[in-house]
């Protein structure tokens, strides 16, 4: 991702910062996603892997990237605490 554009990003619900996810996160999420167990923030199963992911500034959210454009939908996001604990 475009450093530049990675500074003028920011969460669409809170406006805090985003970070690149690391990769070791994205692939255990797309992992979860192939076992069919990951579901986005409105609760619906998440089908299609990503090859990276902007985490909010709180550690609570991960917007996904595909195709390398950041999915900036609310309801599209990955609950990090929830998704980590299960």
């Amino acid at each position: 991702m475009d450093a530049e554009l990675l500074k003028i990003l920011c969460c669409p619900e809170t406006h805090q910062n985003l970070a690149l996810a690391e990769p070791a996160l994205i692939q255990q999420l797309n992992q979860r996603i192939a076992s069919g167990e990951l579901r986005n923030r409105a609760g619906q199963p998440v089908k299609e892997t990503f090859e990276g992911g902007l985490i909010r500034s709180d550690g609570q959210y991960l917007y996904p990237i595909r195709q390398q454009i950041p999915v900036m939908l609310i309801e599209e996001a990955i609950p990090l605490q929830q998704n980590a604990a299960s």
